[in-house]
């Protein structure tokens, strides 16, 4: 069976949850999404592993067991890409088939914009951005992240009482998340605290960003993407009404459509999506 090794690095100066499955030098390294952890890739992982890579993931910032921000901090885009630019030398010296889902591909293609020469390829899992945000106006934004920030400070969230209560939720986004899946995931998602559980992650995600996204600077991101990339979208998941046009503006790109499944493809269909990863993979070794 497939070995996961778990570890603590060091990135731009948060300490960071790694897991590595297999034996061979990491030449994978999976990015989650938004509220997500490193362990929800276990499935997919060990796919890869089958099929020859050596593969890792991670939790980004204020996720999972990945330190949060410090006091009076922020989670701002451009410091995932940050964090991605101190992470992966640790991970391994040669370039790398970079992966990310939903919020993890927008932090990738951000990295691949900006460091094309540290990958050998670039899969976007139903990850080439959000849609336009509202409100849009300056002001009103502001307004909203001050207000947003100053709840969750002094808010204090009422305890789950175990794993299933936990799953109960998470298949509020998610209804037909299973019992060993989303038990293993609502384990790896939580934490002990007085009277119960709580989500790992830091509640300052759920607040609004300071500033709306912006398609017009995030398609000059994807028009500077040097590097060969995949982009996988599920035929029942989160798609864009400009979905053509985003990938239109990625000069080496590939669609694939996944029947069947949703968003959250890697948790799903994590074989299938394994397969076209690696015949995708394959055509970009060194």
């Amino acid at each position: 069976m497939t070995s996961a090794v778990e570890e603590t690095l060091t990135a731009n100066g948060l300490r960071h949850h790694v897991i590595r499955w297999g034996e061979l030098p990491v030449d994978v390294v999976l990015c989650h999404g938004f509220l997500d952890i490193g362990w929800s890739f276990d499935a997919l992982a060990r796919e890869l592993v089958d099929a020859g890579h050596g593969v890792a993931s991670f939790d980004w910032r204020g996720h999972g067991e990945t330190e949060w921000i410090g006091a009076g901090g922020y989670y701002h885009f451009p410091d995932y890409a940050l964090d991605l630019d101190s992470l992966l030398p640790q991970l391994g010296d040669a370039p790398i088939h970079l992966v990310g889902h939903s919020m993890g591909g927008s932090a990738c293609v951000m990295y691949a914009a900006a460091r094309p020469d540290r990958l050998r390829s670039l899969t976007l899992i139903e990850g080439i951005g959000p849609p336009e945000m509202e409100p849009r106006d300056p002001a009103k934004r502001l307004h909203a992240w001050l207000d947003g920030v100053a709840k969750v400070r002094r808010k204090r969230s009422k305890p789950i009482v175990d794993t299933r209560a936990a799953l109960k939720r998470m298949r509020v986004q998610n209804p037909e998340l299973g019992d060993e899946l989303g038990l293993f995931l609502a384990s790896k998602s939580t934490k002990k605290v007085e009277g119960g559980l709580d989500w790992t992650f830091d509640p300052l995600h759920k607040t609004w960003a300071p500033r709306p996204f912006q398609v017009e600077m995030f398609e000059k991101l994807l028009e500077a993407i040097a590097t060969p990339t995949l982009v996988v979208a599920g035929e029942r998941g989160f798609r864009l009404e400009d979905e053509r046009n985003r990938i239109s503006k990625i000069e080496q790109h590939h669609f694939v459509e996944i029947p069947g499944v949703g968003h959250m493809i890697h948790w799903f269909e994590p074989r299938m999506l394994a397969v076209e990863l690696s015949d995708f993979f394959a055509q970009h070794q060194p």
